[in-house]
């Protein structure tokens, strides 16, 4: 390839390889890539004190060795099966010493081996870029309606029906409400949650829907990209209206593991005091530790989500007077397909 390799070239190559350390690489990387660490953490710690204490040579002395150990030790191991003809991108923090080392020596094996101009940097701003300059293109359709709506299962079933669909709560891994914490699931973090979206609308074709759940700036710890949340304040909007029932039916289905976590579950409720006093938080927590779920989620849907639904809506999305209403009394699997091939029959 002639000239510097830039972030849009990525698809040409067979494999990319992430060259920073395994904590770099966990905190966000180019998605597809590979782990193939120079130093490792503990090692890139090593050399940064040495660079700071003594001085830049030392430093590149120590971290030589270190990065010629590594370097042998993949080629033994994990690229060992590498044919002749086989050509990587690797990059590192910002396309200098790591990724530079690293791609001269699959070249002296005889790979054409190629260096990420800007390394990981040049990938955020593509990030950045993306998300600042994609999302208002997008011909967004927020589907929304009240706690226990069933709205992700939906967003599901589009995407099984061939529909574009933007599951933040999946990318988030979080559902999004008080309760929505998913259990031994860390969510990602903020940097590597705006990859995942940006590589969702990256293949987005702007001429079709995209539906998206009507969320709020923040799922859990993260904050939803605010061109994002711009667009779809602004965007038409689709409300599930099922009926009371329906919904709490589908919140004992969807929620059911909380049952083994009812400890967890009472603390979670403790921040609603101020809301709703401490009596009633007593009881809801009673109902939490004796796994009275089916009477708790009727409360919390009846007394916290659905008052403040309506307001909020309104004040979040600017087209909500305008929203077509679909009904349901079914959110069974089979009534959840029909909900969704009924808001894509008219695009939303």
């Amino acid at each position: 390839m002639k000239g510097p390799v830039r972030v849009h070239d990525r698809h040409a190559f067979d494999t990319i390889i992430d060259a920073r350390s395994p904590a770099e690489f966990a905190r966000d990387h180019i998605p597809g890539a590979v782990n193939c660490p120079v130093l490792d953490d503990d090692e890139r710690r090593i050399v940064g004190t040495l660079y700071k204490q003594v001085g830049a040579f030392e430093a590149r002395r120590v971290g030589g060795a270190m990065v010629a150990a590594n370097l042998a030790r993949h080629l033994r191991e994990s690229l060992a099966d590498k044919p002749a003809n086989w050509k990587p991108m690797v990059y590192c923090w910002r396309g200098g010493l790591r990724s530079g080392s690293m791609t001269t020596w699959l070249r002296m094996v005889g790979w054409d081996a190629q260096q990420l101009a800007g390394g990981y940097k040049s990938w955020r701003r593509h990030v950045i870029d993306t998300l600042e300059e994609k999302t208002p293109t997008l011909s967004l359709v927020v589907v929304c309606g009240a706690t226990g709506s069933a709205k992700t299962r939906v967003l599901h079933a589009l995407a099984a029906q061939g529909h574009q669909t933007l599951d933040l709560e999946m990318l988030a891994c979080h559902k999004g409400s008080l309760l929505g914490a998913l259990p031994g699931v860390p969510q990602p973090s903020q940097v590597a949650f705006e990859t995942a979206i940006a590589s969702v609308l990256d293949k987005a074709d702007p001429l079709r829907p995209l539906y998206v759940e009507g969320e709020s700036a923040r799922i859990g710890q993260l904050n939803v990209p605010v061109p994002l949340v711009e667009h779809m304040r602004g965007s038409p909007c689709v409300e599930v209206e099922a009926t009371l029932p329906a919904r709490l039916d589908f919140l004992l289905r969807d929620y059911a593991y909380l049952g083994d976590r009812p400890e967890w579950l009472a603390n979670q409720l403790a921040p609603l005091k101020p809301l709703h006093g401490g009596t009633t938080i007593a009881s809801w927590q009673a109902m939490a530790r004796t796994g009275n779920l089916p009477v708790l989620f009727a409360e919390l849907a009846t007394r916290h989500y659905d008052p403040a639904y309506g307001r909020s809506q309104r004040n979040l999305f600017r087209a909500w007077a305008q929203r077509r209403i679909v009904e349901t009394n079914d959110l069974s699997a089979p009534g959840i397909e029909a909900l969704a091939r009924q808001i894509a029959s008219s695009g939303g």
